[in-house]
């Protein structure tokens, strides 16, 4: 699956990806991730049997259009940091793990598997935000009764570093390979974990003041039985 980066310098590039890796219950800290295992279990999700977990999602599901088709109304998405190798250097972008909740009370795995991961167009250089990775902020909205709320918003510091992360997937490591895209955790909903057809995201610099962003719809299709 071939998706297309533009950074804030205007390089844009095209890399294929042939593996994508969603990190799950990724908080850095117990309370964060008891807190979103809390949120989940709401709504009838078992817990994990470990944290962080590597779920292995089809590469095809990665798209950058701005509308995607679920079946059902169950569905919701969730930021993430998403996170690749182009030619030997760390890049960082957006991205939702849409998850169909319905399917995700039988296994986590396959209601992943079951929902395009939407991602965004533009792209960071990870070296000029490592500095101070903790300080960049996510958020989503969505539309609720004709009006858009937010729905997420959480600095990084509450998630584990993509290098944390990508070290526990590699076996130590420090650069994903090429080809390989993960999607690095996500913060709590406020209010509570609910599905909304239109979903926008922004993960925001507050020291560049720059920011990446996504807004896509979900068209809802009919569970035919």
């Amino acid at each position: 699956m071939q998706l297309q980066f533009t950074t804030p310098e205007g390089q844009t590039f095209a890399p294929e990806f042939d593996t994508l890796i969603v990190a799950g219950w990724a908080g850095r800290d117990r309370e964060a991730i008891e807190h979103h295992i809390e949120e989940l279990a709401a709504i009838g999700i078992p817990r994990p049997s470990a944290v962080p977990l590597y779920y292995r999602i089809s590469s095809n599901q990665l798209s950058q259009r701005s509308a995607l088709q679920v079946l059902g109304a169950d569905s919701s998405g969730e930021v993430e940091v998403f996170v690749f190798t182009h030619e030997g250097e760390m890049f960082v972008s957006l991205a939702s793990d849409h998850t169909d909740r319905k399917l995700e009370a039988y296994s986590v795995a396959f209601s992943k598997q079951a929902c395009v991961k939407p991602v965004a167009t533009q792209a960071w250089r990870f070296a000029d935000v490592a500095g101070h990775w903790d300080e960049l902020v996510v958020r989503s909205w969505i539309v609720e009764d004709g009006r858009e709320v937010l729905y997420q918003e959480g600095t990084l510091a509450s998630l584990r570093t993509p290098q944390d992360l990508i070290a526990g997937f590699t076996g130590g490591k420090d650069l994903l390979p090429a080809g390989c895209g993960m999607t690095c955790g996500t913060v709590g909903a406020i209010g509570g974990i609910r599905p909304s057809t239109q979903f926008s995201m922004e993960l925001y610099d507050p020291r560049s003041q720059r920011s990446i962003r996504h807004s896509y719809r979900s068209e809802l299709l009919d569970v035919v039985a």
